[in-house]
């Protein structure tokens, strides 16, 4: 069995408050890509994780493609095994939710591969102890997403856009970035404003409206993220912006041809570009 684990970018992202645990709260508006990793699943006695693509990506037990096969052993009382492998596309480190997009495929997976029958409510509760993008990545469409990820609203797109990714830089961990963070350093993003421009597909408008303020943080730690941000303007972007807390930075475009000029003029400039588009 084979599923696919698409990426998400954050068209907007704007933190709103801090619970008393200190988990940041969000408001943001997500969509899934047409890049994506793959899940295969083969029958097994024992539950085992290979990875390609990904040297450096651990395949223990702190994967958290195998923290959700294991959840779900728990919750359901199951000892069927699965040796699962991952094909890996999605750069880590990147703000594009990887690693979240690969725990709910696992979920997905899993479930329908050992017959469970777990409901969509139930995945997501799993989910949401798992990691806070993983709910996003188990709904795989647009969403505005509030709270620290478990609060979704269907979001209206009303079209897909070309995009092309670079990663200018070393990762960067969300907690060195949130640590980083100070709320003031960039205006907050008109999120409503926004959402209303990507359902009219209106670059220009979400242009004016976006933004995405963890810059203020990133930016300092790796300043090849605003200099990627202006490759991409300079090669005709209608909207440039940093995803999540970086470090990739994409660039959205009206056509695939603008994308595909773009593309192939700072692939020669960037050791990770890639062309893709968003997903309904």
């Amino acid at each position: 069995m084979e599923i696919q684990a698409r990426a998400k970018i954050n068209w907007t992202l704007d933190v709103v408050g801090v619970r008393q645990d200190g988990y940041h709260l969000l408001d943001t508006l997500m969509q899934p890509l047409a890049l994506h990793d793959t899940l295969t699943f083969a029958p097994s006695e024992e539950l085992s994780l290979r990875v390609a693509g990904a040297p450096s990506l651990s395949h223990g037990d702190d994967n958290l493609i195998l923290k959700a096969a294991r959840a779900l052993q728990q919750i359901s009382q199951t000892r069927s095994g699965a040796a699962i492998t991952l094909k890996k596309r999605i750069p880590m480190g990147a703000g594009l939710g990887g690693g979240s997009a690969d725990c709910a495929a696992a979920l997905k997976g899993l479930n329908v591969f050992w017959r469970l029958n777990l409901d969509f409510g139930c995945l997501c509760r799993l989910g949401e102890q798992l990691g806070a993008d993983v709910p996003f990545c188990l709904h795989d469409a647009p969403r505005r997403v509030q709270g620290i990820g478990e609060q979704l609203t269907p979001l209206a797109v009303g079209r897909t856009f070309p995009l092309v990714l670079l990663q200018p830089c070393a990762a960067l961990s969300t907690r060195e970035v949130f640590t980083a963070f100070h709320q003031s350093a960039l205006p907050s993003p008109d999120t409503a404003r926004a959402a209303a421009a990507l359902e009219k597909g209106d670059l220009d408008a979400l242009a004016q409206a976006g933004g995405n303020v963890l810059e203020s943080a990133s930016i300092p730690l790796r300043p090849e993220i605003r200099q990627a941000k202006s490759s991409l303007a300079r090669c005709g972007a209608r909207y440039a912006c940093m995803t999540g807390s970086g470090s990739v930075v994409f660039g959205a475009f009206d056509d695939v041809l603008c994308a595909r000029e773009a593309w192939n003029t700072l692939k020669t400039q960037y050791d990770v570009c890639l062309l893709t588009e968003t997903a309904l």
